[in-house]
């Protein structure tokens, strides 16, 4: 088993959906720019007005990415 976060980027209100998937576009970017493949991409809805965008990454980044990126908030998660 391989530890994980998730590091996640909330938005709220009748644009969360158009906000958060804009939002991932740029944290592709940015993966894509620094060189971090082992990365995956999600878009949960938690409502209609609720949209979480988050980049799963190994847990020895998280400190580095969450110091860079800002995320609203984060889990560790295993990979079985």
């Amino acid at each position: 088993m391989k530890d994980k976060a998730q590091l996640l980027w909330d938005f709220r209100g009748p644009d969360a959906l158009k906000t958060a998937k804009h939002h991932l576009i740029h944290l592709k970017e940015f993966a894509s720019t620094e060189g971090i493949y082992e990365t995956q991409f999600e878009l949960i809805e938690n409502s209609s007005v609720f949209v979480s965008a988050a980049m799963v990454v190994s847990l020895d980044m998280v400190n580095d990415l969450r110091a860079r990126l800002h995320p609203h908030r984060g889990k560790q998660i295993t990979d079985k």
